[in-house]
């Protein structure tokens, strides 16, 4: 069980999010020696936690962003981030976020349709920019993650299907303000098996060989993120297999002379440096089952309740107790407001602090008001 400042949590009021920020760093500093390579450029995908104090740490360790909203655009540049540190992707930019961009000189858009392109063109063109791209493709390669993150198929929202793929790039290269930088896939989220990033190096290397017979090379190629994390056994694995995700491909993917490698990497950055420290209300006798009720809900962690995903629960406040099985659940007038049922804890009593681990992606930055709820605070730490 991780350390946690039991006393300093006394004064604080729950639920809160607890950033340990020395595992942060020996994070990052994991992800810098394992992709130390001159063709490498590893980005922070923003989505799985934008707090700011979270993002000058990232910002400090020297990656860059991958942004896909001009919400986000904005939070990087305030925490330090260069425009050209930035590529933005999304598959619904608005005309305001776009130019947003092109004014802030984003390093790369992330095109993900032809409607897309010609607003982006048309726009750079208004401006007298000229806007580097690079083309979204649906590689067709299934993930075996959660539907709901599952990003890569052919037919999804995201990207440009392959079959498209022809038609669009002998556009790009007649339009006038679209410089076609590269290409860029993302075939889903909390990936736990090497061999789906395997499949997708042989798909990009078929891709490049047949526009290289055609004579249109790519200076970058961006392979997205995706790599998962323990959520089961955070202390066991409390930073992801860095070494065995930049080996995967530095190994198969056969990159082109003076051709850039683009990851852009969220979940397995921060979620394991943050946890959902919450407060117990009430121990409640049911006829065969028993509650702890606590007070934050779904609207501080959303992810059970959406993906009926599941974060490690601990007791913090007596973690040598006798255990019992609990139904852990929020005070949200919802019945999916529940973070676990049958969850085997220390014998649990009104007021003691619980955990609920590897919640640093996707935690604090989907909480919401609703119920007209307070938006939960964070707390940093470090040893």
């Amino acid at each position: 069980m991780a350390r946690f400042p039991i006393d300093e949590f006394k004064e604080l009021a729950t639920p809160f999010y607890f950033y340990d920020l020395t595992l942060l760093d020996r994070t990052l500093a994991e992800i810098k020696r394992t992709s130390r390579d001159e063709r490498f450029r590893v980005h922070y995908a923003i989505k799985a936690n934008a707090n700011p104090g979270i993002l000058r740490r990232i910002q400090a360790s020297g990656l860059g962003v991958d942004a896909v909203s001009g919400g986000e655009i904005l939070a990087a540049i305030d925490a330090g981030f260069h425009g050209e540190q930035i590529v933005y992707a999304g598959v619904g930019k608005t005309d305001a976020e776009i130019r947003l961009a092109l004014n802030n000189g984003v390093g790369c858009f992330n095109v993900e349709s032809e409607p897309e392109l010609d607003i982006i063109d048309e726009i750079a063109s208004s401006l007298g920019l000229k806007a580097n791209i690079a083309l979204r493709i649906n590689p067709n390669i299934d993930a075996h993650t959660h539907e709901y993150i599952t990003t890569g198929l052919a037919e999804n929202k995201f990207g440009i299907n392959l079959d498209q793929l022809p038609d669009i790039i002998e556009k790009v290269l007649r339009l006038d303000h679209i410089n076609l930088s590269g290409l860029h896939f993302h075939i889903g989220s909390q990936i736990t098996e090497i061999e789906p990033f395997l499949m997708l190096c042989e798909t990009i290397n078929r891709i490049q060989d047949e526009w290289t017979e055609r004579g249109v090379e790519f200076k970058t190629i961006n392979v997205g993120g995706g790599l998962g994390i323990d959520y089961a056994d955070p202390d066991r694995h409390p930073i992801p297999d860095f070494e065995g995700y930049f080996k995967a491909f530095r190994n198969h993917l056969r990159l082109r002379p003076e051709q850039e490698l683009h990851f852009e990497l969220g979940r397995s950055v921060v979620a394991q440096c943050g946890s959902l420290i919450t407060r117990v209300l009430y121990v409640k006798e049911g006829t065969t089952k028993r509650f702890a009720i606590v007070d934050a809900g779904m609207t501080d962690l959303i992810r059970p309740a959406l993906y009926n995903a599941h974060h490690r629960i601990e007791n913090i406040s007596s973690p040598n107790d006798v255990k019992h099985h609990y139904d852990v659940v929020g005070p949200i007038c919802e019945s999916s407001d529940c973070f676990g049922k049958d969850e085997m804890l220390p014998a649990i009593r009104r007021g003691d602090f619980l955990a609920l681990r590897s919640a640093g992606a996707y935690g604090e930055i989907m909480a919401s008001q609703y119920n007209c709820r307070t938006l939960p605070s964070s707390y940093f730490y470090e040893k």
